[in-house]
């Protein structure tokens, strides 16, 4: 018996709708039009290409506009920071640290699809070569231990400086912490030395140590007393050259002796570059009166032992970032000053700083609510 050919009887306009019964009585299966096979593989093609563009990764650095943490403050419920064995007093208004959200590196590598929605969609958003961030053969662990080290710096020397600024003694040990590879004093320095004079004048903070070494020619060999072990010895130290100054090659590594505690909770951030803001927001913390004003103010900068006020990246996102967060001031540091000039926010007052003296001489004027006569990066002011 043979089976019957596949030729089905013409379709049915009747009560079967457009698709009637075949000669054997079986029901006609509807037929797949090219247009719609085309869509289909079409579909199947973007849904590929976007799995794809999701794994497959760029070797870019994405920059946008964090947000912003008020550091008089808090922080999942808890004050960002705590002075504790010390009177405080009443603050106002808002002293904001601002950050930039960054993707890219190791840990947060940036996808095709990523790549593109910041390159055509995102006007907020910074494409950078990912080097110029991320530097090559460093793990995503080791980049986070290191932004959590110079958080923990940052936050000690904003206590420091803010204390000595509001008239507090805080005594510190100047010791070895470090000794470069083929150092001019390498023989003579180890790590964890203690550094009681230099070229004859007495170490007591690290600026002694700066200013002591300002006289000496590079090259020369300078008599260290020291402490090693709990014995104190002299040792004659070597110097080399570096930018027309003399140095011993090592680094610095002070332990500060602090009058009460303070704890600082940021959150989830780290780096240094909200060390100006703590030292802002410690200082109004212990010392009579509200630095504000109740006018909320942003600003970005390092802070070193000196008081002054280092660079940091990514300042025009940062201005973003305190705009959206509805700061009317913006501390900015000086030696920021390229990348802040024409990247301003409308309706924003960026104030130029370059030491905490600076920071706190024009918060009074900002108290007020003055906008003009303010140090400006702008060649115009």
């Amino acid at each position: 018996m043979s089976l019957p050919e596949n030729n089905p009887a013409s379709p049915s306009e009747g009560s079967h709708g457009r698709y009637g019964s075949n000669a054997t009585g079986a029901a006609r299966r509807p037929s797949m039009s090219r247009r719609n096979l085309v869509l289909v593989v079409l579909t199947v093609v973007l849904v590929v290409a976007i799995a794809l563009m999701s794994v497959i990764k760029v070797p870019v650095a994405i920059l946008r506009p964090g947000p912003a943490t008020d550091t008089l403050g808090k922080v999942d419920g808890k004050e960002v920071i705590s002075i504790i064995g010390a009177q405080t007093y009443p603050t106002s208004g808002a002293l904001d640290f601002t950050t930039v959200s960054i993707a890219g590196g190791p840990n947060y590598p940036v996808s095709v699809l990523e790549y593109l929605q910041a390159k055509f969609l995102d006007k907020n958003a910074e494409i950078d070569p990912e080097e110029a961030w991320f530097p090559k053969n460093v793990s995503g662990d080791q980049i986070k231990q290191q932004n959590a080290a110079d958080m923990i710096d940052s936050q000690e020397t904003a206590e420091v400086v803010a204390m000595r600024a509001a008239g507090l003694k805080v005594p510190e040990k100047v010791l070895v912490g470090a000794v470069a590879e083929k150092a001019p004093a390498g023989d003579a320095l180890k790590v964890n030395d203690e550094l009681i004079k230099v070229n004859g004048k007495q170490v007591t903070d690290l600026a002694s140590v700066h200013a002591a070494m300002g006289t000496v020619k590079a090259g020369a060999t300078v008599p260290v007393e020291l402490k090693r072990a709990g014995r104190t010895m002299t040792v004659q130290a070597r110097t080399g050259a570096q930018d027309g100054r003399a140095i011993f090659g090592i680094g610095l590594n002070p332990e500060y002796t602090m009058p009460f505690e303070v704890k600082v909770n940021a959150g989830n951030v780290g780096g240094p570059s909200a060390g100006m803001m703590f030292t802002l927001a410690i200082y109004d913390k212990i010392t009579p009166g509200a630095l504000t004003g109740g006018k909320k103010v942003a600003g970005t900068g390092t802070m070193n032992e000196l008081g002054e006020v280092g660079p940091i990246g990514g300042v025009q996102h940062k201005m973003v970032g305190a705009k959206n967060a509805g700061a009317t001031y913006f501390l900015a540091p000086a030696s920021d000053c390229g990348e802040v000039v024409g990247h301003e926010p409308k309706g924003m007052t960026v104030v130029k700083v370059s030491t905490f003296a600076e920071a706190l001489a024009v918060m009074p004027k900002i108290a007020a609510g003055q906008t003009s006569g303010l140090p400006s990066c702008s060649p115009t002011n």
